[in-house]
């Protein structure tokens, strides 16, 4: 393709033109400053390419999704959360073999050293899980020393994606002052974590196998999402090549802000302030629709799906499962479904396309399933943690890969003299 030419003080520059596998058209101003001594400004990264990935591909327009080639729909249909995370990190599915090799290491690593346990127990136990959830990443890089990346990598991998679940079911146990449950390797890895999360010590738990599936299928859904801010943050930090475990710690530092990873949650809570005015769902829907209002019905509408999220068509049926499983009878999913179908069935949501998305039916399915409001980042967190590795790794495995280091256009004072302190 001819490259792009910049006009900037009467000089004519000419700057590269990149197309991806799926024709993806981006300008490289790689060299822009060099040659022009200029920089772009792009608030928010909303029109910059930060890098070139073979990870994920979105198509906000059409609704299409895909890891590594594979579109979500038939991963959702077919695949396992645990073969996903082997898809995204290593790029190919994995034969038999090398499936079961991966599961069985994931299963034989989610013990927690035992001084771990000390760490964790001295956090107060209303501590938000997310802040617990990072910093125990993080102290996971004392336990576990990157001495060698290319022979530590892969243990590491298994390590992190193997206990994640564990820091996250033994906080909420300590939240609501109940003994741990340890992992069960006889378990697959979501009915493990329902495991840890809801079994006791004195009686026996049976795990739904819909719920089971049904949370498979949710962190399936959640395992990547391209450039996101918490898999921007991986990147950014991965550039210093800061070890795995502090890398995805800032990730989940970045998911944590309720712009990002915690809309899910807010959906609930949205629910439950509608229950707390007399169930007035039509009200928030008429509030929704007024220029005037700022009222904003949270689990509609996606900034990069201009079509209907194409994860939020696969879960809405698993959400309709699990209630139908459960009878649940609670009137804030009963409130959701209304909220739903005139969403689905209004002409002003129609065209403004503002559907129900992810974040809406995932809360759904964790209400059901009875996990806690506040733990439904951690959630999240657990399925975008294949994504956040294979970038991590993406970016270390790339020779051409330089420190991130973003251009800014200066706002501030000109150059003035220091004045002492006894003259101001």
């Amino acid at each position: 393709m001819d490259p792009a030419k910049l006009i900037l003080e009467g000089k004519e520059y000419l700057l590269p033109v990149k197309v991806g596998t799926e024709n993806e058209i981006g300008i490289d101003i790689s060299n822009l400053r060099a040659a022009s001594g200029a920089v772009t400004i792009d608030s928010g990264y909303s029109n910059t390419g930060s890098c070139l990935s073979s990870i994920t591909f979105i198509d906000g327009e059409k609704g299409i999704l895909q890891y590594r080639g594979y579109p979500i729909e038939e991963l959702a249909k077919n695949s396992t959360f645990i073969e996903v995370a082997y898809l995204l990190i290593y790029g190919e599915l994995p034969t038999n073999e090398e499936y079961q090799t991966f599961k069985k290491s994931i299963t034989n690593h989610s013990l927690l050293h035992e001084d771990m346990k000390k760490f964790l127990e001295a956090f107060p136990y209303n501590a938000h899980p997310m802040g617990v959830l990072s910093s125990m990443v993080a102290s996971l890089s004392a336990f576990y020393p990157e001495l060698d990346y290319a022979s530590d990598v892969n243990l590491n991998i298994i390590r992190l994606i193997s206990k994640l679940k564990t820091i996250a079911s033994f906080f909420y146990k300590k939240s609501i002052g109940q003994p741990y449950i340890y992992p069960d390797n006889k378990l697959c890895y979501t009915a493990d974590l329902l495991h840890m999360m809801f079994a006791l010590p004195t009686e026996e738990y049976e795990i739904p196998k819909e719920l089971s599936d049904a949370l498979d299928m949710v962190l399936i859904l959640h395992a990547d999402h391209e450039q996101n801010c918490s898999t921007s943050t991986v990147r950014m930090a991965g550039s210093s090549q800061a070890n795995l475990f502090a890398t995805i710690s800032a990730g989940i530092n970045a998911l944590w802000g309720p712009l990002h990873g915690g809309a899910n949650q807010e959906v609930i809570e949205m629910l439950e302030m509608i229950k707390r005015d007399n169930n007035d769902y039509k009200k928030y829907i008429e509030l929704a629709k007024d220029k005037k209002s700022d009222f904003k019905l949270m689990g509609f509408g996606h900034r990069v799906y201009k079509n209907f999220d194409p994860r939020a068509k696969i879960l809405k049926q698993s959400a309709d499962a699990v209630l139908d499983k459960l009878g649940v009878n609670d009137p804030l999913l009963d409130m959701a479904k209304n909220l739903e179908r005139i969403a689905l069935e209004d002409n002003f949501f129609i065209e403004k396309k503002l559907y129900p998305n992810v974040d809406f039916y995932s809360g759904i399915i964790y209400k059901a399933i009875g996990i806690p409001t506040n733990m439904f980042t951690v959630m999240f967190a657990l399925g975008r943690l294949p994504g956040w590795i294979a970038h991590w790794k993406e970016l270390r495995d790339d020779p051409t890969t330089r420190i991130y280091r973003p251009r800014q256009i200066y706002t501030g004072a000109t150059k003035r003299s220091f004045i002492p302190i006894s003259k101001r």
